[in-house]
């Protein structure tokens, strides 16, 4: 293929060797219904089983079924990174390998979605029965709570226009999970459509209620990140604040009690007030600290836009 594609689709798969005919099949009958150009970018994450060959069997059929390999399993988060730098379609569109979704009738659904003019666009899982409702309605629950996001499946199959995807900082852990906040946070226009859930059908999940402490510690940071990262001072420096405030209100009750009371001094208050008076000059320090980090940040992504101008005139 020497165009770009309309539609990219792009699918993470782990051991799921007998889930690709049937998913390549339903997209290429997406495809065929929509009328428009796409390309399917699958990323096998490290499988041990024979995914990699039916991939490759399917696309001497399939022209347009691009392949990409990590040589070891590295997690979804790092397969949407690659998967996301490989793709070449102006609307991309993120489907599990599990079949839970069926590419013929989500495709259009989200594509269809982003043309009524949303940057971005979540499944929502009807008729779920995978065992995993409770945890999942708590972890929405969460994130439509910390991040005012109004979605019902925040972590489920989504359609992206290409700003969206480029406009999304390095995703690391498990960040995928946060692709809808991040985007939202930036000011991109969310929106939802109603898709079936099927049961897997073939191979097993790959996820399991251990993650969702690790969800929650996530949730954190990434919140963390998006209200503090371009001013930390706000933070560290509220703290600061905090604790000389009471540093120093204690230290003057302590003095009104030695000079007009006439009371012995009171040391546990006393080191107390000093330990609080050194943490919120330390939070000062590291509020400083992370403003230079920051800025540096900045810098950096300056240049790469300056490289990426120089290198997209070069091409054109």
């Amino acid at each position: 293929m020497t165009e770009a594609p309309h539609i990219s689709v792009l699918v993470p798969a782990y051991n799921e060797a007998d889930n690709i005919a049937e998913l390549v099949t339903r997209t290429a009958r997406a495809f065929s219904s929509l009328g428009v150009t796409g390309e399917l970018v699958l990323v096998d994450d490290g499988s041990s089983d024979d995914t990699v060959a039916q991939v490759q069997i399917w696309q001497q059929r399939y022209p347009w079924i691009r392949l990409i390999c990590n040589r070891r399993n590295l997690g979804l988060t790092a397969s949407l990174r690659k998967g996301f730098a490989a793709t070449r379609g102006e609307t991309i569109l993120f489907l599990p390998a599990d079949l839970e979704s069926h590419p013929d009738e989500d495709i259009p659904k989200l594509y269809n979605r982003l043309q009524e003019g949303y940057d971005l666009v979540a499944g929502w899982r009807q008729g779920r029965a995978d065992g995993k409702e409770f945890a999942s309605s708590l972890y929405n629950a969460v994130t439509r709570r910390l991040f005012d996001v109004s979605v019902h499946d925040a972590n489920w199959i989504k359609g992206f226009r290409r700003e969206v995807v480029h406009s999304l900082p390095p995703l690391r852990s498990d960040w995928h999970r946060f692709l809808l906040h991040i985007a939202a946070d930036q000011g991109f226009r969310v929106g939802e459509v109603p898709t079936t859930w099927y049961p897997r059908q073939a191979g097993r999940s790959h996820f399991g209620l251990r993650r969702i402490p690790i969800s929650l510690l996530d949730v954190l940071v990434v919140r963390f990140l998006l209200t503090f990262q371009q001013a930390p001072m706000r933070f560290f420096g509220g703290l600061g604040l905090a604790s000389l405030g009471v540093s120093g209100v204690t230290f003057l009750f302590l003095t009104y009690l030695w000079f007009f009371q006439q009371q012995t001094q009171k040391r546990p208050i006393f080191w107390a007030a000093l330990v609080l008076a050194l943490a919120g000059l330390l939070f000062f320090l590291v509020g400083f600290l992370a403003e230079l980090i920051v800025a540096q940040g900045d810098r950096l992504q300056a240049l790469e836009r300056r490289l990426d101008a120089v290198e997209t005139d070069r091409e054109s």
